[in-house]
């Protein structure tokens, strides 16, 4: 090879193993893979007296295409968005509970609130009163802007291309292929199809595409540490963690793969024996400072936010301590309800662990152990929630024209259950889930029972007095231990199955343990005509304890979303069925009359995006046993763009996705999105990879056809995400496999 090809080589990337470098005997440039090859380009052609105007193009390449990309964003997201009046999907929950947010009136839900908070501000800037109850098929009335809050949500799903084309430029992907990269974003049928309706897929996915955009801009900047540039892209990269974590905590996936890149980062770090040890303290505290504070304050603040707005009474009042709901504008609990309880009082009470709900029975009895009738915890508010408190057996019974016995800490009663009944009892009987507990049933009645039926008050606390000698409505926390057992009437958030209707198993634990807060009680609603009225209201839960009680509730209830084995749900999917976009989802009714959308993605992006995991995954396979055989194919820096452009991009994909194989509850393709995001950058990387050194030619015919087949499929299948109107069978031509439901 003569030096003239040898520059070349070098200038082209064709030179894998450095042999130029090391026939120069110079040592091997710090710069950036695809800056290098840029640099190098520039000093083989020279400059140029004068920029032509194709020159001032490329010149301004980084602004003008995303520019473009964003433009065409815009057309695809928001053309025909209001095609369909009707109510469509899930935007019967999220615009609900947007309205809920304009009503300030507390709501449940299993995701955090941020997103759902950003539905009620389009709200808000729609001009909406939050009246519309958003049953999914009915119409939008007409002064319901629904087009303009499906087009604030486009806005998020708007912004994932320039995020795409910038997060790629950084990843060292060279310019076709950045280019390929954000085309597969614009022109991926099911990011189109979600960002146009009031959902939270598109705030998520907005979120996790901008925080692997900070990531990568932060990890470009690792040799100018504590730069004030640094320093703002790691603050970002917190910020884009907070952000998505605070639309659903799915989002606690891509915030692993940033907590696996510190980690490595750090430990890099520790190695470098030069690095001053202050220094690497610097590092440590910045990272924790910018990655974890930074994140939980943002995710603490959407609490903060919900918890502000939401001041009046509503269906979510049950999730929420009693203390919280006597706040509440309008809530019942307190209000009027006696301050001291006593024999013959009717009352609710509620499990004062995280996440807890009420005391409850009904008539369904358990299918095992003892077949008596089921007592649960549950969070809904109904009568079988209520309870009468009653003397045990030993004692006289109770005579409602006597005067009243108030019950305080030591006293053993009986709790009647108001609708059946029949005695809160326990006995020596494995509990149907937690089989180290004992069994906690409804048994006999007023007449009919023994001592097991018995319960002894603990009085743990009273956040308003310390006088124990009488329980308190809402102040008083206390345990229910049962006398012939020595066990605690306790309820773990430990679901019950379908029978139990996947409400909270109620047991009783040997364990004496004061301070588990699952076996502490407090009285919620009470009444008694005997007693005069009190206000308790006026204490108030603490913050976190209301912050961490309702993320638990919500940690449980999602545990709960399990697939029902009784009931077909033809919306659902399998987790192997998403890489090989073996189905799609319909999103509405499939009448003619009907505007249709349906859920499905373009086919190039996803066969050929899967087919990337694996073809790097061997390629990678490959490179280490040649350089195990002493083969030095790569660079470092080629190893560094391998290590950090391909392998995280594919870790990235693999903690969005495998999570879904072990999921226990019901899942849809919406599911897959984020973790495609991540498998969209390993095809980009895959095929920058693989014609870096073929020759141009070679490379535009591969780039164009690329180009051609992606937008080819978007084109095809655009009646999916614009509306599909008329008779189904117009559009059997997009049916190319049985499992599509496109046109049945």
């Amino acid at each position: 090879m003569t030096m003239a090809d040898t520059k070349a080589a070098a200038a082209s990337g064709a030179d894998p193993t450095g042999q130029a470098l090391r026939q120069r005997n110079v040592p091997a440039s710090n710069t950036p893979y695809a800056q290098q090859y840029e640099l190098d380009e520039k000093k083989i052609h020279g400059k140029k007296k004068e920029s032509s105007f194709l020159d001032i193009l490329d010149e301004w390449e980084f602004i003008i295409a995303p520019l473009i990309f964003t433009a065409f964003a815009f057309f695809t997201r928001l053309y025909k968005i209001g095609l369909s009046p009707i109510v469509t999907w899930d935007e019967a929950h999220f615009g609900k509970f947007g309205s809920h947010y304009i009503k300030r009136e507390l709501f449940f839900d299993v995701h955090p609130p941020l997103g759902k908070i950003l539905v009620g501000v389009s709200g808000v800037l729609a001009g909406y009163n939050g009246t519309f109850e958003f049953k999914s098929g009915e119409t939008y009335p007409e002064e319901l802007n629904y087009t303009f809050m499906r087009a604030f949500n486009a806005f998020w799903g708007i912004l994932c291309v320039p995020l795409a084309y910038y997060t790629a430029r950084e990843l060292n992907l060279r310019r076709p292929a950045v280019w390929l990269v954000t085309l597969m974003v614009l022109c991926e049928n099911s990011y189109t199809t979600i960002s146009r309706f009031i959902l939270l897929d598109s705030m998520l996915l907005f979120g996790t595409v901008a925080t692997v955009f900070c990531w990568s801009k932060f990890h470009r900047l690792q040799r100018e540490s504590f730069e004030p540039e640094w320093f703002f892209w790691l603050f970002m990269t917190g910020l884009s963690l907070g952000f998505v974590c605070s639309i659903k905590l799915v989002g606690l996936f891509v915030t692993a793969l940033v907590g696996l890149y510190t980690i490595e980062d750090l430990w890099n770090k520790f190695g470098d024996i030069k690095m001053p040890v202050p220094e690497l303290a610097a590092h440590v505290g910045a990272r924790v400072v910018g990655l974890i504070i930074v994140p939980f304050l943002v995710y603490l603040l959407s609490f903060a936010l919900h918890f502000a707005i939401l001041t009046r009474s509503g269906p979510g009042d049950a999730q929420m301590s009693s203390l919280f709901q006597a706040n509440l504008e309008g809530s019942e609990i307190g209000r009027n309800s006696p301050l001291e309880v006593a024999i013959g009082s009717k009352v609710t009470i509620k499990n004062m662990g995280y996440g807890g709900g009420l005391l409850h029975s009904h008539i369904q009895t358990y299918p095992e152990g003892s077949n008596q009738q089921q007592v649960t915890c549950y969070h809904h508010k109904d009568a079988n929630n209520e309870w009468w408190f009653y003397p045990n057996r030993s004692e006289p019974d109770f005579n409602p024209e006597e005067e009243p016995r108030f019950i305080g800490h030591g006293d053993i009663i009986r709790l009647i259950h108001t609708q059946t009944g029949r005695n809160l009892h326990s006995h020596d009987i494995a509990a149907p889930v937690t089989k180290g507990h004992k069994e906690v049933s409804s048994y006999g009645n007023l007449t009919v029972g023994d001592d097991k039926d018995h319960w002894q008050i603990e009085v743990v606390k009273d956040v308003a007095s310390r006088d124990k000698s009488k329980i308190r409505t809402l102040t008083t926390a206390f345990r229910l231990r049962h006398p012939v057992m020595g066990c605690y009437l306790r309820a773990g958030n430990v679901n019950l199955p379908q029978w139990g209707f996947k409400q909270i198993e109620v047991t009783c634990d040997k364990s004496n343990n004061p301070r588990d807060t699952f076996t502490h009680w407090n009285i919620e609603a009470h009444t008694n005509e005997k007693l005069p009225p009190g206000d308790p209201g006026k204490y108030k839960s603490p913050f976190f304890h209301d912050f961490i009680h309702l993320n638990v509730a919500m940690m449980t209830s999602n545990n709960a979303l399990v697939p029902d084995p009784d009931k077909q749900d033809d919306l659902a999917s399998q987790w192997w069925q998403w890489p090989i976009l073996n189905v799609g989802l319909r999103m509405c009714g499939w009448d003619d009359k009907t505007v249709k959308y349906f859920l499905l993605g373009n086919p190039f992006v996803y066969w050929a995006s899967t087919a990337s995991l694996g073809v790097i995954g061997l390629i990678t396979g490959w490179y280490v046993l040649r350089w195990q055989r002493g083969f030095q194919d790569l660079s470092h820096d080629e190893m560094d763009h391998v290590h950090y452009s391909a392998l995280y991009p594919i870790l990235g994909w693999a903690l969005h996705y495998l999570p879904s194989v072990f999921m226990a509850r019901v899942t849809y393709v919406h599911h897959y999105y984020p973790a495609l995001y991540f498998a969209i950058l390993s095809l980009g990387f895959l095929v920058d990879w693989t014609v870096r050194n073929q020759k141009k030619a070679v490379q535009y015919g591969v780039y164009a056809t690329l180009y051609t087949v992606i937008i080819g499929l978007y084109i095809y299948f655009m009646p999916i995400c614009w509306g599909m109107t008329g008779p189904n069978q117009q559009y059997s031509y997009m049916k190319w496999f049985s499992t599509w439901r496109v046109s049945d």
